[in-house]
């Protein structure tokens, strides 16, 4: 999170309050696509955006090119109601105001002739206003308008939260990725724009610069705008799989020190990623990271790192190498509805305990996985089974599960591994992302990914049928109960889950010096423990913290913090 000096907060607060409110259309990412959008092939989007700091604005010239699976007499879009739209043509043909409307935030563009399928439309608009500004980035989304320590423009995008339409006209829902997108950004000199994928130039001309950048297939809110008087790291990297892959990094010129340590992470950082899941899914575009004024975000090639170079007690970046796992997982495996946002966050949040057990070992791979275990809420499922949008996935008032995709995801994903064993656990996520096991450089795609596949993945790799164990812990609120009640010598088990559904699953018992395995087959099991045994002494249950299950003491634990903030409040 960004801080903000106290001086400068009701400033912030008065520029945020003024500025018009969004739509609930536009506000909510991801709502289900019109019949109309779904019958699109996004081809190319060419971007041509100009950035005027000194004014708040952006004046955007964009050219869309579709092509169609069915008949389509109009296109519809999304881009924010707020902007005013001055000109809007199809195939070169200027419409009149009354070719198109957008009142909601829903641009319908009526087309001069049929679309057919196998022909394809250019639709350009052209567009100025003064894009919607974070209050909170990026945990709200918008434009962060800052200045850098000495003064100088400093501006970002970070749109996850209510979309792309906040500065471009784009389909605004997961799988509305185009297939390339040129960015032609320009910028007063001499400021820099660091951009997704590859750079195809910069031209200067009357105190402009204009950057080029090309992408391919790249996800809806991973398009981002990055703009300041950055100086830039470059290197390369030399992967196990023989492509090489570019590295940069663009950063303030006071952050030198810490930009160049950051910076040594990059290496390391892909090779584990590329031992433990696969190749670098962009390798022939680059390996990017750009600091930002606010804490970070996934843009496609082009990370936002806001991090301030923090140092932690396990000795590498945890921002940095948690939206670095998001190429692969969101940008790579883009889930095909944010109901699936698990897949992203879940698998990423994951990646910090297994990069620390790559790098130190399993003390701080449990520690890591006991600071999620503790954030843990329970206040919904992971996963509802039904289209959602990215605000009902996040708000918990909205009953969404929240932060669980994060912490919960990954503890669920430590339990899988656990029960199925390295070998089809990692291959079970290969799979996911690549739709291959066996992906090579350049012979993969970016694609989309859903709850159920995965656990057709799972099953296929593993050769076990485990939707007990996804009925349990996506789809069920509750974690499993393991009930222990003794009975003179002999300690009986049994799970129970919150719709009673079968939960076979096989629990450690550390009985005096040595580990029974107890394998639940139905759900009970039994133990005997040493004769004259204190009741409750001389045994642990699940001693390898293998298991997600309830715990009492972490409910306490939420109740007890859930007391201090009551008081604080009243306090206050």
């Amino acid at each position: 999170m960004k801080r903000i000096a106290i001086a400068s907060l009701p400033l912030l607060l008065a520029a945020c309050a003024s500025q018009p409110a969004l739509t609930p259309y536009t506000e909510g990412s991801g709502a289900e696509r019109s019949a109309e959008q779904q019958a699109l092939e996004f081809e190319k989007a060419d971007l041509t955006l100009r950035i005027e700091p000194a004014a708040k604005r952006i004046r955007g010239d964009v050219l869309l090119t579709f092509s169609t699976r069915a008949p389509l007499q109009r296109i519809e879009l999304d881009l924010d109601r707020n902007f005013a739209i001055d000109a809007i043509e199809v195939d070169g043909q200027t419409l009149s105001a009354a070719g198109w409307r957008n009142p909601e935030g829903k641009l319908t563009i009526d087309l001069p002739r049929v679309l057919e399928p196998g022909k394809q439309a250019a639709v350009r608009v052209r567009y100025q206003g003064r894009p919607h500004v974070a209050k909170k980035a990026p945990w709200d989304g918008g434009f962060v308008w800052s200045q850098t320590p000495d003064g100088q423009p400093w501006v970002a995008s970070a749109v996850q939260g209510e979309g792309c339409d906040l500065f471009w006209p784009c389909i605004d829902h997961p799988t509305g990725k185009a297939k390339t997108v040129d960015e032609h950004i320009s910028v007063p000199a001499p400021l820099v724009v660091a951009g997704n994928g590859i750079a195809m130039g910069m031209e200067e001309r009357d105190g402009w610069r204009t950057y080029h950048w090309r992408t391919k297939n790249p996800s809806t809110y991973g398009i981002s705008v990055n703009v300041g008087p950055y100086k830039e790291l470059t290197g390369s990297y030399r992967s196990r799989y023989g492509n090489t892959i570019p590295l940069q990094l663009w950063y303030l010129p006071q952050s030198e020190k810490g930009a160049k340590e950051l910076f040594a992470e990059f290496p390391q950082m892909l090779d584990f990623f590329e031992s433990v899941i696969g190749p670098y899914p962009f390798g022939d575009e680059k390996m990017g990271v750009v600091e930002t004024p606010h804490k970070g975000m996934e843009h496609q090639t082009v990370n936002a790192y806001g991090n301030k170079y923090a140092k932690t007690a396990y000795g590498y970046d945890e921002l940095l190498q948690h939206e670095f796992a998001h190429e692969w997982f969101g940008n790579q495996l883009t889930n095909a509805n944010w109901d699936d946002m698990w897949l992203h966050e879940g698998f990423g949040t994951y990646m910090q305990p297994l990069y620390v057990q790559h790098l130190h070992g399993n003390q701080e791979y449990y520690a890591s996985l006991m600071a999620l275990r503790a954030r843990i809420e329970n206040k919904a499922p992971v996963v509802s089974g039904k289209p959602k949008t990215e605000e009902d996935v996040y708000d918990t008032k909205r009953g969404g599960p929240g932060q669980d995709i994060y912490n919960k995801g990954a503890l669920i994903l430590h339990t899988l591994r656990g029960l199925v064993g390295d070998e089809a656990f990692f291959r079970s996520v290969r799979e996911i992302v690549y739709g291959t096991d066996t992906p090579r450089p350049g012979s993969m795609a970016p694609r989309y990914g859903t709850t159920p596949e995965y656990i057709a993945i799972v099953k296929r790799a593993s050769g076990r049928d485990l939707d007990w164990f996804f009925q349990a812990y996506l789809y069920q609120t509750a974690l499993p109960e393991l009930q222990a009640t003794r009975s003179g010598n002999t300690l009986q088990l049994a799970w129970k889950t919150e719709k009673n559904t079968p939960f076979p699953m096989p629990v450690e018992v550390r009985v005096g010096s040595r580990i029974v395995t107890v394998p639940m087959q139905d759900g009970h099991g039994s133990v005997e423990l040493p004769a004259g045994a204190a009741e409750g002494a001389d045994y642990t249950l699940d001693p390898q913290s293998k298991v997600l299950r309830r715990a009492l003491r972490i409910e306490r634990y939420h109740e007890y913090q859930e007391e201090q903030k009551k008081a604080r409040a009243a306090s206050a």
